[in-house]
């Protein structure tokens, strides 16, 4: 009777725990939650104080039973469930379930599973926050008052199946408002002029035009630039003013939630959802071998970047051993984030920061390996020195026009030496020498090369950058930016389509009708404001009861005014001209999972369905088909021959409409990054030639793509 029992959340959490405790310790995972709200009832008493009904989830009986149990058994218990709002919340109800005191130090908490932190944590156990688990319930309950009274209300309205929810209509307005702005702008026309200009004996270097007559020039089409070219003839070119300065650059700080789904989404094409699943293995723990079983990373659901003394030590201690002591930041102390920081988290951090990732890389999977050394990488460069960059910038002038060309070269690389933040742009920075110039030198223009622009609107949203505004908004937490993106997806508001968010038509009907009728619910700023509201609850300042009290009052007014108010909205399909082979019908366009398919409107009793094909204007290179765009079930998109399956010619690459120069064959557009090269499809063309190692690959692939093209042919989505 003197052993303990430890509670977790996962049973790979509870694997790696019960070997860093020892006999005297029983282990055992909860599963994540074990009592929630009910799903086939509203489950909240709003007439008494909003007193929640929770239920024991289906599924989980034997498990609670196993837990007390084995509860029975041991003289204390001890709850290890994440260390967060969510974790508290778990720990609750255990602590109800299992009928420990509520004075009684149950609760445990750890920022990394290793066996100094696990061994500690043991030491000294606490009493339940009631603030936090509050803060918890409020949201939850939050969540079940807007999406139980919305959703019936779209279900009667619209469709059956929609739902609404406090942050993931939100997250559709952002996408649906800036669809609105791109289809609304207008481009409009501007030239730039560039010079490669020489001084003797020296190497070329490019300038733009900037200036005329001492004022920013503005050049907005092309006879405006004809006439700056014909007032450049002649033109004598010198070195007017030459500054030379020493810049810095800092490093970014060690990852949060967000940022680290944000550069995983860029570096890696790891999806918000793919990212979370991987870091929380790094976070759980996984076999090293020789070293044992640990965790690699610290807690994952952070939006802190402070960083433990102990942390800090042992980066710099990493550094100037393998670096010198030159590369050893000197002010890496930070703030630990901006406004409100809901747990006193630390940063995402590896767990010992002298495993390094190649060190362990055969323990790893290789995406595991990836984001490990993303995040280690990320991580030893915030404890580094800054950057020191030399920079140039030449004035040139050649009468009233003037002239500047910029360079700079990297002096020190300081944390660059290490890791480098991705751009939501894709660019990459280049260095650019500017040659050794003084006031006065006599320059020769080389060339003078005007170029034609348009301005460009602004760009849809991707993973990354919704989780970015997301984050600066201040709508959701750490633990909800990728669900918010996965469940968007799902409903059908929203498809992504080459990294972009794209509203459906469904996701902008649904906005449109939020925005009019519940103008709060679906606004950033009400929405934001909520979150500071369950902060505040959870640093027991503000009553929960009284947050949902003022919340539901006006809302449910709204909501009766609402259902007044709006009439039925007919939802069209777009009728196509293909007939359904099994009932004669036109097929319509319908909106599934994946994006549009084909369906039968004769459904429930016609259940036809059939995969759109989009056109590429590409000819199949084995037939006389067409090439056309189609879905795996994954929702992936490949490219394959319009008369399958007579033809199962496939390809994961675009086809260009744009004929190979050589032979005439058909090309592919091979993509990196925001670079795309055209590529023969035939081999023994010189505009085809493969490297060996992708000429492998296709072969190994082709007997895959053929199963692609297989299930694409199979029923792509659900008809409603």
């Amino acid at each position: 009777m003197s052993k303990t029992l430890v509670i977790v959340e996962s049973p790979a959490k509870a694997k790696t725990i019960s070997k860093f405790l020892g006999k005297k310790y029983v282990v055992k995972a909860s599963l994540g939650h074990v009592r929630d709200l009910p799903k086939s009832q509203f489950g909240v008493d709003v007439q008494n104080g909003f007193n929640p009904k929770y239920i024991t989830i289906r599924g989980k009986g034997d498990t609670i039973k196993e837990l007390r149990t084995a509860g029975k058994k041991v003289q204390q218990v001890l709850i290890a469930s994440d260390p967060d709002r969510e974790g508290e919340a778990i720990a609750w109800h255990l602590q109800k379930l299992l009928d420990i005191s509520v004075d009684q130090p149950c609760r445990i908490e750890f920022n990394e599973i290793t066996k100094q932190a696990i061994q500690n944590a043991v030491k000294h156990p606490r009493v339940i926050d009631t603030n936090r688990v509050n803060a918890q319930q409020a949201r939850r309950i939050l969540d079940r008052l807007v999406g139980y009274n919305l959703s019936p209300l779209l279900w009667r309205k619209i469709k059956k199946g929609l739902s609404a929810g406090r942050v993931q209509s939100v997250a559709v307005r952002l996408i649906c408002d800036r669809e609105e702005e791109i289809q609304a702008f207008v481009p409009e026309e501007y030239w730039s002029l560039t010079g490669s200009f020489i001084k003797a004996g020296s190497a070329p270097f490019e300038g733009k035009l900037f200036k005329y007559q001492g004022k920013k020039l503005e050049i907005g089409n092309a006879e405006k630039m004809q006439g700056i070219l014909e007032g450049l003839k002649g033109a004598q070119y010198a070195v007017s003013n030459v500054a030379r300065k020493e810049k810095s650059r800092k490093p970014a700080p060690p990852f949060i939630t967000s940022t680290l789904q944000q550069e995983a989404y860029r570096k890696l094409n790891f999806t918000t959802r793919k990212t979370m699943m991987i870091a929380q293995q790094l976070y759980e723990g996984l076999d090293l071998g020789k070293e044992g079983t640990s965790g690699l990373v610290s807690y994952i659901r952070t939006d802190s970047t402070r960083v433990s003394e102990t942390a800090r030590d042992e980066a710099k201690n990493h550094i100037r051993e393998h670096l010198g002591d030159q590369f050893v930041g000197r002010d890496t102390a930070r703030p630990a984030g901006k406004g409100k920081i809901q747990d006193a988290h630390e940063a995402i951090r590896p767990t010992a920061v002298n495993r390094e990732p190649d060190a362990i890389k055969g323990f790893l999977t290789n995406d595991q390996y990836k984001l490990y050394k993303l995040i280690w990488s990320r991580f030893l460069a915030s404890m580094m020195s800054p950057a020191i960059f030399d920079t140039t910038s030449v004035d040139i002038s050649a009468g009233d026009y003037w002239f500047r060309a910029t360079g700079s070269v990297i002096k020190f690389p300081g944390f660059m030496k290490v890791y480098t933040e991705g751009r939501d742009d894709g660019e990459k920075e280049e260095e650019k020498l500017i040659p050794d110039l003084s006031e006065g030198d006599v320059l020769e223009a080389r060339s003078l090369t005007p170029k034609q622009h348009f301005t460009q609107p602004p760009p849809r949203y991707t993973d990354a950058t919704l989780v970015r505004t997301l984050e600066e908004k201040g709508i959701g937490r750490p633990s909800t930016y990728a669900p918010i993106v996965e469940t968007i997806i799902k409903r059908g508001y929203v498809v992504r389509d080459k990294k972009q968010l794209y509203p459906t038509e469904l996701g902008t009907m649904v906005v449109d009708l939020l925005k009019k009728h519940f103008h709060d619910i679906i606004g950033v700023e009400f929405t934001a404001g909520m979150e500071e509201k369950l902060d505040n609850v959870e640093e027991g300042n503000l009553d929960w009861v009284q947050v949902l009290d003022r919340f539901y009052t006006p809302f449910s007014r709204t909501l009766e005014k609402a259902d007044e108010e709006i009439g039925q909205v007919q939802v069209a399909d777009e009728v196509t001209e293909e007939i359904c082979e099994q009932c004669g019908r036109n097929l319509v366009v319908k909106m599934g999972r994946y994006g549009k398919f084909l369906a039968c409107p004769g459904f429930p009793e016609c259940r036809n369905t059939k995969p759109l094909l989009e056109p590429t204007g590409a000819d199949c290179p084995r037939c006389e088909g067409e090439l056309v765009a189609r879905r795996s079930k994954k929702g992936r998109k490949f490219f394959g021959c319009s008369r399958y399956p007579e033809c199962d010619f496939v390809t994961w690459d675009q086809p260009s409409q744009t004929k190979c120069p050589d032979c005439g064959g058909l090309m592919l557009e091979k993509r990196a990054g925001k670079n795309i090269k055209l590529t023969c499809i035939n081999e023994e063309c010189s505009q085809g030639r493969a490297p060996k190692k992708e000429q492998a690959r296709q072969k190994r692939s082709t007997a895959g793509k053929r199963k692609t093209a297989e299930n694409s042919a199979v029923e792509l989505g659900d008809v409603k």
